[in-house]
């Protein structure tokens, strides 16, 4: 139990560390996108495969976002991540700062997402 602990804790990490990453200029744009891409995966509500699904809900979290951090640390500069690693060590050791201006706007992208699936659809079967 140890060991999942452990790890969850530094994937917890690691993804602070992308998050800060993100906003540094010396990131090339296409790692800042791709970085975006799995910051945004891992802290938005909805998964690509719903957590109430028995054990397939899972693998998203288990499978999808290490491999996507994975990637995205390989396209990072090293010493972006030293300084990133460093910040993200005081944020874990002070908490979390709520920020609700991008939370929304997750949310408004995943229903942006939703509706033109929807319409697309509904073009479709038309």
């Amino acid at each position: 139990m140890k060991k999942i602990l452990s790890w969850a804790k530094n994937l917890k990490k690691q993804i602070y560390i992308l998050y800060f990453a993100y906003k540094d200029a010396r990131v090339p744009w296409y790692a800042k996108l791709f970085t975006a891409g799995v910051v945004a995966y891992t802290f938005s509500p909805i998964d690509l495969i719903p957590d109430f699904i028995p054990i397939l809900g899972y693998l998203d979290e288990v499978i999808l976002v290490p491999i996507g951090i994975m990637f995205a640390m390989k396209m990072i500069p090293k010493a972006v991540i030293v300084d990133c690693e460093v910040k993200a060590e005081e944020l874990m050791q002070n908490g979390k700062p709520k920020n609700w201006v991008a939370g929304a706007l997750i949310l408004l992208l995943w229903a942006l997402l939703f509706i033109w699936i929807a319409i697309k659809a509904y073009q479709y079967f038309q």
